[in-house]
């Protein structure tokens, strides 16, 4: 509870707050992992199928499985920590949310400033000109295409050995430094370069606070480390805060 408070003091007296979610924000939602009975989807693993390579060989597949986890995602709802970051938005002059998930479910609980690090499964893109794709997908009448040239439609997400969107980390690294708060919610802290947006934050004097069920390697750099789940932690939060 001191902890809380801590926290709480600092918060009401922020100007500037940044956040980092990580997996950990959607687990209470019951977001699935993916991987299917046994770790596989069918014979694949995802590894095999989110990557470019796998998209330029069978996009058949790799959209038959896109399809398959869009629909799970369909089924689960925000969870009290995406509707405490909504409350603490509204707390505070500049507000940002960074995300490294995909699950949409951020906007779907009314955040506004989302800037999405891994990208968005519920969005699409042209594999070859890179541009955003409003199209409906129905696998049976065939594989999308870009109505601008003509090439395959894909998930508006970062594949293995894709960079991040060069936008969105630009924007992601801006808020590390100018925030005056960090938190660090529900995230490993070893995917990088997300994995070093607390440290860049830290370094321009911001502070910063990891939220998680376990320590991780950031956890020995920060002001302060909240041992629970996220969304009690972050419910407690806003709820003092008000």
């Amino acid at each position: 509870m001191n902890q809380i408070l801590t926290l709480v003091n600092r918060l009401r007296h922020s100007d500037n707050l940044a956040v980092l979610t990580g997996a950990g924000v959607s687990a209470a939602s019951g977001v699935p992992t993916f991987r299917g009975q046994n770790g596989l989807w069918k014979k694949y693993r995802p590894e095999e199928l989110a990557n470019p390579q796998a998209f330029r060989t069978h996009p058949e597949v790799v959209w038959e499985w896109y399809s398959w986890r869009r629909q799970l995602i369909r089924q689960v709802h925000p969870n009290a920590a995406h509707y405490a970051l909504v409350e603490l938005e509204k707390m505070v002059s500049t507000f940002t949310l960074m995300t490294q998930n995909v699950d949409n479910l951020h906007q779907l609980s009314g955040s506004i400033n989302v800037i999405e690090l891994h990208g968005n499964i519920m969005k699409n893109k042209c594999f070859s000109c890179n541009q955003p794709s409003t199209e409906d997908i129905h696998l049976g009448s065939g594989l999308p295409r870009c109505k601008l040239c003509d090439g395959l439609i894909r998930p508006d997400v970062v594949w293995f050995g894709e960079s991040l969107p060069m936008e969105a980390l630009k924007k992601a690294q801006l808020a590390a430094m100018e925030c005056d708060v960090f938190l660090a919610v529900g995230t490993s802290a070893v995917v990088e370069p997300a994995a070093s947006l607390p440290y860049l934050a830290k370094a321009n004097g911001a502070y910063l606070v990891e939220i998680n069920t376990e320590e991780t390697p950031l956890s020995s750099k920060t002001d302060l480390f909240l041992a629970g789940a996220a969304e009690q932690i972050l419910f407690e939060l806003s709820e003092h805060i008000k």
